[in-house]
C-alpha cells in the first residue's frame, strides 16, 4: 500500500553524507542523518556507508529498508544516466562506474535516481517551497560556483548528458586591474567562477592586500591565504571598507552573469545558496549588490513586466532548505518517480 511507503535522499559530499527519508504524502519522516563521507576511499567503501545510513533511518522510525521503494542519490561529480564522468573529489574508481545500478544492485533491486550536487540542491529548495510551482534557478557560491534548474513541475533540467547548468564556467566580460581574463579552476581564462567563489575571494585578497593603502589591514598579518579569506565575511559584517568592497565586486559579477542566466531560461525565481545563505544582516547588502550587477545587464523585462508594472518578472531569494536541502531534493524526487 502507497501509506507504508518510503523514499530516500542520499547526499553524497566529500566530507559528510546527508540522508533523510520522507513518506508518500512527501513529508519527512524522521530526523536527517549524517555519517562520514569515504569517497575519496573508493565508491564500495562509500556504499557501506550509505547501507548504514539507511540502516540508521529506517530504524529510526520503527520500518523496515524494504518500504523503501526509491531512492534519490546526487554526486560531488558530472555523470550521465548514472555513470560519473570526472573524478571531482572522489576516488578514480568512481570514474566510468555506473553508480545508480551498482548500488540498487547491492541493496536488492530498490531502484535509484542519481543526479549531481548542484541539481539536487535546486530540486531541495523547489521542494521546500510548496506554494512554488514555476521554474527554479539555483547558483550556490561556495569553493566553486554551482547551480542547477528546476523546471516547472519539479524536475531538474540536466540536459543530454547531464552537464547543463555548470553556471560557474560561462563567460564572464571583467577584468583584473592589469586588463586580463582570471584564471579559472577549470583552466580557462574569464569563467564566472573566476570571480564568484572562495578561490576567487583568495586571488581578489592578496590584490587588495597588496595595495599600499591597505598595508596596515589587520588580515596583512602573515596568515596563509585561505584563513584570511574565512574572515573577510566577518570583516565585511563588521563595516570594514576593504571586506566590503570585495564582496560588492563579487555580487554585482554574479548579478552580470545572472542577467545572462535569465536571459536564456527565464526561471521567474533565481535562488542564491551557499554559505552567505546563512549569514544575518550582511547578506541583504551583498543581495542588493546581486540585484545591482542584474540591473546593469538584464533588459527591463526580465525585472518588471511591460504589461503590467506591479508585476516582478525574476524575483530573488535566500536558500531556506539549509544542510538537508540536497538530500531532500533526490528523495523528493524518487518519490515523484517511484511511488505506487
Amino acid at each position: 500500500m502507497a501509506e507504508s511507503e518510503f523514499f530516500a535522499g542520499l547526499d553524497i559530499g566529500g566530507t559528510t553524507v546527508k540522508t533523510v527519508l520522507v513518506d508518500h504524502r512527501g513529508e519527512v519522516a524522521g530526523d536527517m542523518i549524517e555519517v562520514r563521507s569515504h569517497v575519496k576511499d573508493g565508491f564500495e567503501a562509500t556504499f557501506g556507508q550509505l547501507e548504514s545510513a539507511l540502516d540508521r533511518l529506517t530504524s529510526a522510525i520503527g520500518i523496515s529498508r524494504s518500504q523503501v521503494r526509491g531512492i534519490g542519490m546526487d554526486v560531488p561529480a558530472p555523470s550521465c544516466d548514472g555513470v560519473i564522468w570526472g573524478k571531482a573529489n572522489l576516488h578514480e574508481n568512481w570514474v566510468g562506474t555506473n553508480i545508480r545500478d551498482k548500488f540498487s544492485a547491492r541493496i536488492g533491486g530498490t531502484p535509484v535516481y542519481m543526479t549531481n550536487d548542484g541539481n539536487a540542491a535546486a530540486l531541495g529548495e523547489y521542494a521546500v517551497r510548496r506554494k512554488h510551482h514555476g521554474g527554479l534557478l539555483l547558483v550556490a557560491p561556495g569553493t566553486g560556483l554551482g547551480g542547477g534548474l528546476v523546471l516547472p513541475g519539479g524536475r531538474a533540467y540536466e540536459g543530454s548528458n547531464g552537464l547543463a547548468l555548470e553556471v560557474g564556467h560561462i563567460s564572464s566580460p571583467h577584468r583584473e586591474d592589469d586588463g586580463t581574463l582570471p584564471t579559472c579552476s577549470c583552466g580557462k581564462d574569464g569563467c564566472l567562477e573566476a570571480w564568484v567563489s572562495l578561490v576567487a575571494l583568495r586571488r581578489r585578497i592578496g590584490i587588495e592586500l597588496a595595495r599600499p593603502e591597505n598595508e596596515s589591514h589587520p588580515l596583512n598579518d602573515g596568515s596563509p591565504v585561505e584563513e584570511k579569506a574565512f574572515k573577510l565575511r566577518d570583516f565585511a559584517q563588521q563595516g570594514d571598507e576593504m571586506a566590503i568592497g570585495i564582496f560588492r565586486q563579487q555580487g554585482q559579477i554574479l548579478g552580470y552573469g545572472l542577467a545572462d542566466l535569465v536571459r536564456v531560461f527565464d526561471p521567474g525565481l533565481v535562488v542564491i545558496g551557499g554559505g552567505l545563505a546563512e549569514t544575518v544582516g550582511f547578506r541583504d547588502d551583498y543581495m542588493d549588490w546581486i540585484k545591482q550587477g542584474f540591473a546593469e545587464r538584464a533588459w527591463p523585462m526580465y525585472m518588471k513586466s511591460p504589461i503590467d508594472p506591479a508585476k516582478t518578472t525574476t524575483r530573488f531569494e535566500w536558500a531556506i532548505g539549509g544542510d538537508s536541502s540536497a538530500a531532500l531534493g533526490v528523495a523528493f524526487s524518487a518519490r515523484e518517480m517511484f511511488r505506487s
